[in-house]
């Protein structure tokens, strides 16, 4: 992973010897809002509006947090309006890299830059933080805007709409409160919870990380059970959240991450959904199992010091979900 201490990149991997070997994820810095008339967001200053052209997102095509603005890129549009860069799956003493070498990485299509750093770097030489992906670069302005996939994925929810005249509202107001609630358990103990299981450095952090993990996806299989989506009959954010993770599940965080107590093909109701969100227009396109399985398996060498990419289970995910048969009878009872 690494990070700028002042400036200086420094290859420094999490320190959990003061957190008795739990990982505990540094926050993002950037936290600017592109807005419709560009005044300011929830965070940051005014400044940044919505325009065709003026902003360059950054992504690991391996990294869930990254996807996330992928997904909503393609759900709402944006392609023509938000051009992307792609670094190498591999991160190792460098950090993120711009080595076009492997299929699908881009290199950087704005600045020509050989490191992630280097981006970060443009907008304060001076910074002192992790250098993470996404990140959502303002070519006016010569910064960055944010870096932090929660608020980006919001800001394309419906900062251009005006521009592409795509009105699909994955955040309704109506039901916001109920979609954050989601959203907290779902970070804390799956989205994050995969990680502070594969990152831990003692068997208290590790059982204390999992035990989480699997309540949450048995308390989402009963919830499932009952309704279409997370928030009833209508697809939202805390949706695609969730889609990130365990769309990786059984191919990486099962194996590599030691969550290993279940898959998600053994849990029906989560099973049926992920392949109903998979097969929604847009979106499988944006999944690249390539990217991933280097990414987490040969990143890893304190994991996987031998860097060995294992043979993978490969999902049905484009089989019949039923979950258009299963609801629409329900209604009908």
């Amino acid at each position: 992973m690494g990070e700028l201490i002042e400036g200086v990149w420094h290859p420094n991997w999490y320190d959990t010897s003061s957190s008795g070997g739990r990982f505990v994820r540094s926050r993002a810095q950037f936290r600017n809002w592109i807005t419709a008339d560009g005044e300011a967001g929830p965070s940051g200053e005014a400044g940044f509006a919505a325009q065709p052209g003026r902003y360059h997102l950054y992504v690991s095509h391996a990294c869930p947090w990254a996807h996330r603005t992928m997904i909503f890129r393609s759900l709402k549009g944006l392609e023509p309006l938000i051009e992307v860069s792609v670094v190498h799956p591999h991160m190792l003493e460098d950090g993120w890299t711009f080595d076009a070498s492997f299929a699908g990485a881009t290199g950087d299509r704005l600045h020509g830059q050989a490191f992630l750093r280097d981006v970060y770097l443009r907008a304060d030489p001076g910074l002192s933080a992790r250098v993470t992906v996404p990140v959502l670069w303002d070519r006016e302005r010569e910064t960055i805007v944010n870096n932090e996939s929660a608020e980006i994925i919001r800001m394309f929810n419906s900062a251009f709409d005006h521009l592409t005249g795509n009105d699909a509202d994955f955040l309704p107001a109506e039901h916001l409160h109920e979609i954050d609630r989601l959203n907290e358990r779902i970070y804390a103990t799956v989205n994050n919870g995969v990680y502070r299981a594969g990152f831990a450095t003692s068997q208290e952090a590790y059982d204390e990380a999992a035990t989480a993990l699997f309540q949450t996806l048995d308390w989402l299989e009963d919830r499932l059970a009952g309704r279409r989506y997370l928030v009833g009959d209508r697809i939202t954010e805390a949706d695609w959240r969730l889609f990130t993770t365990l769309v990786r599940f059984d191919k990486v965080y099962h194996t590599h991450f030691k969550c290993n107590r279940r898959q998600i093909v053994q849990y029906p109701n989560l099973w049926a959904w992920l392949r109903e969100l998979w097969q929604w227009p847009g979106v499988a396109q944006t999944v690249h199992f390539d990217h991933i399985l280097q990414h987490y398996y040969y990143s890893h060498d304190h994991i996987n010091p031998h860097r060995i990419v294992p043979l993978t289970p490969e999902p049905a995910f484009d089989a019949p979900h039923g979950r258009d048969q299963l609801f629409q009878a329900s209604r009908l009872r």
